[in-house]
């Protein structure tokens, strides 16, 4: 039995191909009971599938690849000569190495990026909950999450934001330490201020207030964080409110003048105001960042932020190989002792029976009247001899056959030492 890892991802298909291979929330249930059926040499089987990549984690004989590949051209819209091109797979420990940097954010498009490690979690515990997760699947899981985990607590894989909205709310941290006591206001309600809206709600952000041209757009946005919401011709009205201003609307005209701006400080006795525009053309007349007691970043102040936390990242990346490299090592060797679980359950059960039988002979002994001292010697003998019948048989045959490199194991595994002069003075 062979672990395997397979799939495809953003390096090797391309969108249009990785939409067709994807499963589905709701059918990757389904394609777990399915595959382990129709796939005769599949013994366990988990998969992850998000918009950058599509992966099978399998636990089979190594000759069902081929099968596996067949498998996935019938349940999906793709071809075998497709997935031939674009897929890639990784066995045993290298399946392990792989699944780990893919877990820490060391395979992501977005070097670092969170997310992948709860979509890994999820896909393992949606395989024990469907029943297709035995036990090389249940140890490979403990660890890859146990490594990546690691990873990312003990390097700065995460620690440095490299999307402009995270990257936004960390400026907004660093300027107010505390943001809980905070109000924050947003211009616009498109996919970046959406993101925005969620790390300073993660963040604990006092209050919020989305401004919107399209006002119901704003009301959807701010109903998900119990936020307040606005027309954009409220805002130069409203801005003394705020501590923090971050803009993307794409609008042709700015939306906060220095005029406004001007006000909004003074009406606020002085308090600072933390401006973000991450809006092309731009939300905040440029003017505005002259303002004293005003703290104005545009997108190109956050891209030179971006582009040295990319870099930051890149060299927590390097030293987080060093975790995979032991996450990986630790992996083989745990499941080496995994598969030899039912030998050493035998001889512990044979040492064991061997005990039972005499002890029982023992007990007989002593009811009998049998002298103490004379049983606990009998007792003694008979457990030694016992014990060591099979490996002085086994080192008789190997000597007889000329095996040096099993009589080589035996000394090691019996702790023996037959060097002569070791033994001379030891009887010494």
């Amino acid at each position: 039995m062979s672990i395997l890892a397979y799939g495809l991802n953003y390096r090797t298909a391309s969108v249009e191909l990785r939409e067709r291979v994807a499963f589905p929330e709701d059918y990757v249930t389904d394609a777990l009971v399915q595959v382990k059926r129709d796939v005769p040499g599949v013994q366990e089987a988990a998969i992850i599938s998000t918009c950058n990549r599509t992966e099978l984690y399998c636990a089979l004989h190594p000759e069902a690849e081929p099968d596996l590949a067949a498998w996935l051209s019938r349940y999906r819209p793709v071809s075998t000569s497709e997935l031939q091109d674009a897929s890639y797979t990784h066995w045993d420990q290298d399946a392990a190495r792989h699944q780990i940097r893919v877990a820490a954010g060391l395979d992501s498009q977005v070097l670092g990026e969170p997310q992948i490690m709860g979509q890994v979690k999820a896909a393992y515990e949606t395989a024990r909950a469907c029943g297709t997760m035995g036990p090389e699947l249940g140890l490979l899981s403990q660890i890859i999450l146990r490594t990546a985990k690691e990873v990312r607590t003990q390097t700065d894989i995460g620690r440095n934001p490299i999307s402009v909205a995270y990257a936004a709310v960390s400026l907004a941290q660093q300027i107010f330490s505390d943001l809980s006591s905070k109000r924050a206001l947003l211009l616009g309600a498109g996919e970046t201020i959406g993101l925005v809206a969620e790390h300073l709600a993660s963040q604990g952000i006092g209050h919020m207030a989305i401004a919107n041209r399209t006002l119901v757009n704003a009301e959807l946005l701010a109903a998900k964080y119990e936020a307040d919401y606005m027309q954009l011709t409220d805002v130069a009205e409203r801005l003394a409110e705020f501590d923090i201003v971050i803009g993307s609307t794409g609008s042709s005209l700015p939306i906060v003048g220095k005029g406004a701006a001007e006000a909004a400080i003074k009406l606020r006795r002085r308090r600072p105001i933390f401006m973000v525009d991450i809006a092309v053309p731009r939300d905040i007349e440029a003017g505005v960042g002259e303002l004293p007691d005003v703290y104005l970043y545009t997108i190109d102040d956050l891209s030179a932020i971006i582009e040295g936390n990319i870099a930051q990242r890149r060299q927590a990346a390097a030293s987080a190989e060093t975790f995979v490299h032991q996450g990986a090592k630790l992996f083989l060797r745990e499941s080496r002792v995994q598969k030899d679980q039912a030998l050493l359950r035998a001889f512990r059960d044979q040492a064991k029976t061997i005990q039972a039988e005499s002890l029982s002979r023992a007990k007989k002994d002593l009811q009998r009247g049998t002298d103490p001292e004379r049983v606990l010697e009998r007792l003694s003998n008979d457990l030694t001899n016992k014990l060591i019948h099979a490996p002085t048989m086994a080192i008789r045959d190997a000597s007889a056959d000329g095996r040096a490199d099993l009589l080589d194991y035996l000394r090691i595994l019996y702790d023996v030492d037959t060097d002569p002069d070791q033994i001379k003075n030891q009887e010494e």
